[in-house]
């Protein structure tokens, strides 16, 4: 046995800790503080209170706040050039994994030079190693999906030729991270369910992972056990912050999970999707193939005692098989209200389908090397097609 552990991230977890930002080792004079497009982190004052806490800790700021749902290259270069234009030191992300991804991206361009696709490795990128360290980031989440916040992973598109690619070094390990669960009550029912199984899925893929490790499994079973115990009522009462923690910790586990093990071609095929669909969330594009997904490895019996296992941290005590992990997950998505999600709402027609198993090949290839199983392009095609309504 050969493990290496290693976590650089100082982790602040529970509730109402945002307060306590100020009073942390903060690790610049001037932070760029990375937000989405959207209306919610001014909204419901998130972004209000990291500026009051930083005015606190007497450092200066800029807002950057262009990130999509799913990042983009063009955002990610727009926030570098901003980072130095106004001599930023460091980089905050607050808001989910999209803005915590990209707050580690523009941290890397921040400090090295030419296009951020020549450090990426796989698709079209030339795999150029940093010449400079990125900038230091400082990650505020609030959501409960990615666990981006406790790795050093990084998932940015490179629309025009849509390739969706992960990446990461030990220097994109953010150097701060604040879980606060008060701050995702204001999440909606169906993005808590959403975020909720890609937290679920990170973990089950690290469990299932040919490098699971005794590390990995033991952040894996409690993130799943967690998910299986809360997430419905996160998502039917957002307000209870009792399942929000639960959740909260879950996801925090799960990127721990992401570091000691990892991902496996599950996430490939839906980068896939979301890659020539952008506006489709990444954890429904997880939740639609998860049942065909699963089910193949179920019925090739390709890990039963792991499936089982992770069935009876479902929440089905009574497990026998590895199809009653399967069952375990159908109960959940429906009792979430996420059972009947239709890849053809998103746009998603059966033609591309091809071109989706090409994509994730080429682009996410690394993870189909760490499956438990070998997943040919034909089990690719049928796990779509059996997906796809």
């Amino acid at each position: 046995m050969h493990m290496t552990y290693f976590l650089p991230t100082k982790l602040v977890f529970g509730q109402d800790t945002l307060s306590t930002l100020h009073e942390q080792s903060l690790p610049g004079k001037k932070a760029l503080i990375v937000i989405s497009s959207g209306t919610s982190t001014r909204k419901y004052g998130y972004l209000g209170r990291v500026e009051e806490q930083l005015k606190q800790a007497g450092v200066a700021y800029e807002v950057f706040d262009k990130i999509l749902p799913n990042p983009v290259k063009r955002h990610v270069a727009e926030g570098a050039a901003l980072a130095k234009e106004k001599g930023c030191d460091f980089v905050i992300g607050l808001g989910g994994g999209s803005v915590i991804d990209s707050a580690k991206a523009i941290a890397i361009m921040a400090t090295n030079e030419g296009d951020y696709w020549d450090y990426v490795s796989g698709g079209s990128g030339k795999g150029k190693p940093m010449s400079k360290k990125p900038l230091p980031v400082v990650a505020i989440t609030t959501t409960a999906g990615t666990g981006t916040e406790a790795d050093p992973w990084l998932v940015i598109t490179k629309e025009e030729t849509n390739e969706k690619i992960g990446m990461g070094t030990e220097d994109t390990f953010p150097t701060l991270s604040i879980v606060d669960p008060t701050l995702m009550v204001s999440v909606p029912p169906q993005l808590t369910a959403f975020q909720g199984f890609d937290a679920l899925f990170h973990s089950t893929e690290g469990y299932l992972n040919k490098t699971a490790n005794t590390f990995s499994d033991l952040y894996s079973s409690e993130a799943i056990r967690l998910i299986g115990k809360s997430l419905r009522t996160a998502v039917a009462d957002g307000k209870n912050l009792a399942a929000r923690e639960d959740v909260a910790l879950a996801n925090t586990l799960a990127g721990l999970v992401e570091w000691t093990s990892g991902c496996i071609s599950e996430h490939s095929l839906e980068h896939a999707m979301s890659a020539f669909h952008p506006e489709l969330p990444h954890g429904a594009g997880l939740i639609m193939i998860s049942k065909a997904y699963y089910t193949h490895i179920a019925e090739n019996h390709i890990a039963d005692e792991r499936m089982t296992a992770m069935a009876k941290a479902l929440g089905k005590e009574d497990a026998t098989e590895a199809m009653d992990f399967v069952r375990a997950l159908e109960d959940l998505q429906r009792d979430c209200g996420v059972a009947d999600l239709k890849m053809s709402d998103y746009g998603m027609t059966e033609e591309e389908i091809p071109l989706m198993v090409k994509n994730a090949r080429e682009n996410m290839g690394g993870l189909f090397e760490v499956d438990p199983m070998t997943l040919s392009d034909k089990d690719c095609l049928e796990i779509y097609q059996q997906s796809f309504r």
